[in-house]
């Protein structure tokens, strides 16, 4: 499961104390709510879903999904699928080749989501070998459904531009920079990305 709300404040808080542009952001916003996802395919599914697409667009998708195919996206329903049934929830032609691709790789044995690297880069990469899994979408998952507490997904936007706000920036930073500017905020990164997030949605800041 993803980070508690315990260990999202006191990973804020070590960034907090060594960076006063996220001290100051912490007083006026407050502790964002902790982001959990459940272990498992769905979850990896529902990043694939959300992929280029609104989170209205994709919550729409993901519910017709559900009607579809149960609440729990058992890979044998997605696998059972005609295509034309999943395009009509809304996915691409892509999108569903990205889902059957997974869900083959779950029913294999190819991908044991219970038993992922302990090593973050080893377990993104583990990831990332499934056909439609970037890198974003593994990190997003290590990070929601795993809680591991240092990933820092620097490609997202949402991000980059919560953490240009954080450190008053005069430019969105691109994802190298988003990087490196992070690197002195190891081994707290996942908590500073739930908060980048949580400013980035925030209009007083």
């Amino acid at each position: 499961m993803g980070l508690s709300a315990a260990q999202l404040q006191a990973g804020i808080d070590a960034v907090a104390a060594i960076t006063p542009g996220v001290a100051r952001a912490l007083e006026r916003a407050g502790y964002p709510e902790p982001r959990i996802r459940p272990r498992g395919a769905a979850t990896l599914l529902r990043t694939i879903v959300g992929q280029q697409v609104s989170v209205a667009a994709a919550a729409s998708i993901w519910t017709r999904m559900q009607a579809l195919l149960g609440d729990d996206i058992a890979p044998e329903a997605v696998l059972a699928a005609q295509e034309d049934a999943l395009r009509a929830c809304g996915l691409s032609r892509q999108k569903v080749a990205y889902a059957q691709s997974l869900y083959q790789a779950v029913v294999s044995g190819g991908l044991d989501l219970s038993a992922l690297p302990h090593d973050d880069e080893a377990a993104i990469a583990a990831l990332t070998a499934i056909k439609g899994i970037g890198r974003w979408s593994a990190e997003i998952y290590l990070l929601f459904a795993e809680g591991r507490p240092d990933i820092w997904p620097a490609g997202d936007l949402a991000v980059q531009v919560g953490l240009g706000k954080l450190l008053a920036l005069p430019d969105r930073p691109k994802e190298r920079q988003t990087r490196e500017l992070a690197e002195g905020w190891r081994p707290h990164r996942g908590a500073a990305a739930i908060f980048t997030w949580h400013c980035y949605n925030n209009a007083a800041l």
